[in-house]
């Protein structure tokens, strides 16, 4: 069950990093939704490092970091997407 509540969450992180992120990005929806589960992941790291992993109710400190770490790799996985893409289609 753990598995199938990462590809939910990293679907739904990767998802909305695409809505803030300006522009248009080119990176299929199953990328996007590694590049989201791998900003969960980041994030979660982070807010263990600082100690807010675990609090009492909602912990918006970290989903915080989950979304910034997300918007992050969506931003940069895009950019390394379309610069192998865009090579692939040149040969």
């Amino acid at each position: 069950m753990g598995w199938l509540w990462a590809i939910i969450v990293g679907f739904v992180l990767g998802l909305i990093a695409k809505a803030i992120l300006p522009g248009k990005q080119h990176s299929p929806l199953w990328l996007t939704t590694i590049f989201g589960i791998i900003g969960g992941v980041v994030g979660n790291s982070i807010a263990r490092a600082i100690g807010i992993a675990e609090t009492k109710g909602i912990d918006w400190g970290r989903h915080g970091l989950q979304i910034a770490a997300a918007v992050v790799i969506v931003f940069l996985g895009d950019m390394l997407y379309m610069a192998l893409r865009g090579n692939k289609q040149r040969a």
